[in-house]
């Protein structure tokens, strides 16, 4: 028995690993193994590795997703420390950095920014920034307990700074230096997002561009910040990443069923999907929750075939599965690539099964790759495709059709299908914003729009009977 008291770490130990973990809080983030693993932060990862192209990131996303913590303050403090993780895939600093941090006012500054980088006071290092790497702090006049600036130490040696910032304290107070990385936390009044992005411009020439990033849940609906993400071109220095509920492993499935118990109706969407709240131009006004079903196995009497919709920049195809019973048509599958060529795509889309598709009937006039003909490239590598029809707007109007009256169902896993349905919408004067980067939209009209008649028929259905729920097909 004394034996094994010897063995049992002392009080003084367990002491100090307590406290060594709660000052180094960013060691627990993103983890190789365990529940919360790092794969499983697929948004997440895709935002910071967003950052070794984009200038300009924004994560539109749902409350509880992590995005002010796990998000805008990790990726500030890797940059303020100069020391990021083996995996790190995004913009890297070899040098002190100089940035901001801003958000709504002096008080959610303090409660929300500062909170997360430096933990509670008076004695700071609780927060994400490891507490032996604050170099010090100066006060905010006229906030308790508010911090104007906070300096760390980087890696090189050198000294990083971090000022807390507040919109309602007007443009004026954004004038000044160049910045490397600017943060804004919720939305910004356009005035001020300008004035941020002339802050992180380069001022020499060949030195490159700092960069802004935004983190907020749309509850003010379809803004002009948010039009601005949504419009971007591919090609632009503009990224936007969604994410939901269903993006965030910390939050069990208890936990979200008590926290939209809470949530007002009307702001369900933009808290729980990270969308704009509806009736800000939404074309598909509908919640997620009423169209997105459980991946199933596919019977085999269900008619199968996808739309594609090509390009270079991106080529995207979407799957799905026609259950003529109760003509219900089931997304089941996409494919979405950007720069490849046509085999890569063909390839892929040949592993999904022996189906027929339908493709933007702009490739058959389309003159690419030596002066042939996509739509004819695409028959020669053996994909069974037909022209399908483009009428936009009538395809909109059937699409949603479908979606309003329960007949199109979206399986869980088409997540690019699912980022860009959020952010489809239509501005102010009814025309879609950024319609050339909605490569899944366009292909389900070309799916859905004049061609089911034509999907290649099944084989047999089984002999055993279906029994249907409301969260897909299942087997009696």
């Amino acid at each position: 028995m004394e034996n094994e008291k010897h063995n049992l770490p002392s009080r003084t130990a367990i002491e100090a690993e307590l406290r060594w973990r709660s000052e180094h809080k960013l060691e627990s983030f993103y983890p190789d193994t365990g529940p919360l693993r790092r794969e499983l932060y697929v948004k997440h990862l895709q935002f910071f590795e967003a950052g070794a192209k984009y200038a300009e990131r924004c994560f539109m996303a749902a409350n509880r997703v992590g995005k002010s913590e796990g998000v805008g303050a990790y990726e500030m403090t890797l940059h303020l420390t100069g020391v990021y993780p083996e995996w790190w895939q995004g913009r890297r600093f070899n040098r002190p950095v100089s940035t901001w941090a801003a958000g709504k006012d002096a008080k959610t500054v303090r409660d929300i920014l500062q909170a997360a980088l430096l933990g509670a006071g008076p004695q700071y290092g609780t927060g994400i920034l490891p507490a032996d790497a604050l170099a010090g702090t100066t006060p905010k006049a006229g906030t308790p307990e508010a911090v104007e600036r906070v300096y760390v130490k980087h890696i090189s040696g050198g000294r990083s700074d971090v000022t807390f910032k507040s919109y309602d304290s007007g443009v004026e107070s954004f004038y000044g230096t160049r910045k490397d990385v600017v943060w804004l936390d919720e939305e910004a009044e356009q005035k001020i997002y300008s004035e941020c992005l002339l802050r992180t411009l380069a001022t020499v020439p060949g030195e490159p561009n700092g960069m802004v990033l935004v983190t907020f849940t749309p509850l003010w609906g379809m803004t002009e910040l948010a039009k601005d993400f949504i419009r971007a071109e591919e090609g632009s220095q503009k990224r936007l990443i969604t994410a939901t509920w269903d993006d965030a492993p910390h939050l069990s499935a208890e936990a979200k069923a008590e926290l939209y118990k809470s949530i007002p109706p009307h702001e369900r969407e933009a808290r729980t999907e990270g969308r704009p709240m509806l009736g800000s131009g939404a074309v598909y006004p509908i919640s997620e929750a009423e169209i997105v079903v459980s991946d199933f196995a596919i019977p085999e009497h269900y008619i199968r075939a996808y739309g594609m919709d090509v390009g270079w920049q991106k080529t995207a195809a979407i799957f799905g599965a026609w259950d003529r019973g109760n003509d219900t048509v089931y997304l089941s599958g996409e494919h979405y690539r950007g720069q490849a060529e046509p085999p890569i795509h063909a390839a892929a889309i040949k592993a999904r099964g022996k189906l027929r598709g339908f493709i933007d009937p702009a490739a058959n006039g389309r003159s690419q790759i030596d002066g042939q003909q996509l739509f004819k490239i695409y028959r020669t590598l053996g994909l069974d495709i037909y022209s399908a029809e483009n009428a936009r707007e009538a395809g909109i109007y059937t699409v949603w059709m479908r979606l309003s009256t329960g007949r199109l169902k979206i399986f869980k896993s088409c997540r690019n299908w699912l980022d860009e349905f959020r952010t489809f919408a239509r501005d102010e004067n009814g025309q879609i914003m950024g319609e050339q980067k909605f490569h899944l939209m366009a292909a389900t009209r070309y799916l859905l729009l004049g061609s089911m008649q034509r999907w290649a028929v099944p084989h047999a259905p089984p002999s055993r009977p279906l029994r249907r729920e409301t969260r897909g097909i299942i087997w009696s």
